[in-house]
């Protein structure tokens, strides 16, 4: 049975973590053809307010990475950025939540050794948990086509007051992305009941060990979800 680890830690209090996620992500992305910005990963590292949740294999190499961005009002989210371009009121909306908290799911990446087996939903799951320890209630993002079902099964919902009804072609026109958000992160009343007793059971116990069941069969993940403070 494959085996992984599943850790959390606050972006500004690992540098050396930080460019191993960067690098790790860079290569997944050069393997699709897509080369890293790398003014991007300046806004992120440097931010007290980004939590980063990795995944790594038996052979302490990380495999998956996912962030979790709390909104202030100094620093815009990855995705008040990207969706601007293609309509403002996205700052609209963002605004709107921040005085209950809001952060944004972002950064979402698994390498090909890795592929298939399940653990972008682990680490979604995983991001979803902490939520409470970071002390925010709405969660935002977007997702592509591709991820949607995954983002829907743990309680996101489409947003369709932006552009046309929800939809962006983004990165490129060639792709449809969607704003999506879960407005009760606390409840997950939208989630799907197998995930969200998942994420709810890591938030009771999120230092624990975990047979999972994906499409290549079970694996075994060690998880370390407690949010030094």
């Amino acid at each position: 049975m494959n085996k992984f680890k599943v850790r959390t830690y606050r972006a500004i209090d690992e540098p050396s973590l930080n460019e191993d996620y960067i690098q790790q992500h860079a290569n997944v992305l050069k393997d699709y053809g897509v080369s890293m910005i790398t003014s991007f990963k300046q806004a992120w590292m440097n931010n007290p307010n980004v939590q980063c949740i990795v995944a790594y294999n038996e052979d302490d190499v990380m495999v998956g990475g996912i962030r979790i961005q709390i909104s202030d009002w100094k620093n815009p989210l990855p995705m008040e950025i990207a969706i601007a371009k293609l309509d403002e009121r996205i700052f609209d909306l963002v605004k709107k939540y921040k005085e209950e908290g809001v952060g944004e799911l972002c950064g979402l990446w698994n390498s090909k050794s890795v592929q298939g087996i399940g653990i972008s939903y682990i680490l979604t799951r995983a991001a979803v948990s902490i939520v409470n320890q970071l002390d925010f209630n709405i969660l935002m993002g977007i997702c592509a086509e591709y991820s949607l079902k995954m983002f829907k099964d743990v309680g996101f919902e489409i947003d369709t007051s932006l552009s046309n009804n929800g939809e962006f072609p983004y990165p490129t026109k060639e792709y449809i992305t969607r704003v999506v958000g879960i407005l009760k992160s606390t409840t997950l009343e939208h989630a799907a009941p197998y995930d969200r007793e998942k994420i709810l059971n890591l938030r009771k116990e999120p230092q624990q060990n975990r047979v999972e069941h994906g499409k290549k069969g079970e694996f075994m993940i060690n998880y370390d979800l407690i949010i030094k403070k």
